[in-house]
């Protein structure tokens, strides 16, 4: 009887990078790997979707022209309609903090994984790029070798332990250059948020600020957080729950019993401009 595993695998980079070669040479050594993955780079994608997409079949899977969000939902009901996990990376890249989670396509994949009640794991990489822009690193798939080490760690070990008993999907992240033994650490996504905007003229610059201050001596990121913990050399894992949860709803509920008694009541605006 055959127990390997079964595993659906994609990515945001597309097809054929470095990355997911890795992560693909690394599975298949202990799993049957199913590769479905967008024919081009689809970063910071979130959870696009799109009506048709058409499929080029390959030697070692199937490339996609759309986002990740097609590829699992295109895997799970055509190519790969029964696996054990779906695995998404290694994005080149790190996917760190709160803010990323709705709009990275390698995380994206993983929630979206979680509406077909399929547990996953979302992998990538922290390349420090120091005074290089980020565009101008070159990876090979060799980079990638403790990033897929630890991936492949925890889909030979997280089912049997029941992690996604509580979780849906798992967002790891692992430093480039950690040192030849990174510890693992159950981590929580950052809160931090630096986002900006300048104009000048027609022109609108959007910035993120955070990866501005990723010196290990300064991180302002609190202890038990992705961001500190990648930087820290450590590997971090994330049990994350998908879909989202709701909030406090007490002070929502009495609003919405008030709506029926508010039809014809001038708003405040109204009144303030009468």
């Amino acid at each position: 009887m055959d127990d390997r595993l079964s595993i659906l695998l994609t990515n945001d980079d597309g097809y054929g990078e470095p990355g997911i070669v890795a992560m693909g040479e690394e599975l298949s050594q202990i799993a049957d790997v199913t590769v479905v993955a967008p024919a081009t780079d689809q970063s910071a994608c979130g959870r696009a979707i799109s009506n048709e997409v058409t499929v080029d079949e390959r030697d070692d899977g199937y490339a996609i022209t759309g986002t990740p969000a097609d590829c699992v939902v295109a895997g799970l009901s055509e190519f790969a309609p029964d696996p054990d996990l779906v695995v998404a990376g290694c994005n080149e890249g790190a996917n760190l903090g709160a803010y990323v989670l709705g709009r990275s396509g390698t995380i994206s994949a993983a929630v979206e994984a979680a509406f077909f009640d399929v547990p996953a794991i979302a992998t990538s990489m922290y390349v420090p790029v120091g005074d290089l822009a980020f565009e101008d690193v070159e990876t090979t798939p060799a980079d990638f070798a403790e990033a897929t080490r630890a991936t492949r760690y925890l889909v030979e070990h997280a089912l049997s332990a029941g992690v996604f008993e509580d979780a849906s999907y798992l967002n790891v992240n692992v430093p480039m250059n950690g040192g030849r033994e990174p510890p693992m650490v159950v981590t929580r996504p950052s809160k931090r948020y630096e986002m900006d905007a300048t104009r000048n003229g027609s022109t609108i610059t959007v910035e993120d600020g955070v990866w501005e201050t990723m010196d290990p001596e300064t991180i302002p990121d609190p202890p038990g957080t992705d961001r500190r913990a990648v930087v820290e050399g450590q590997v971090s894992v994330s049990p994350l729950v998908a879909p989202h949860t709701t909030g406090s709803q007490a002070q929502l509920e009495a609003l919405a019993e008030a709506y029926p008694r508010s039809r014809g009541r001038k708003s405040a605006s109204e009144r303030t401009n009468e």
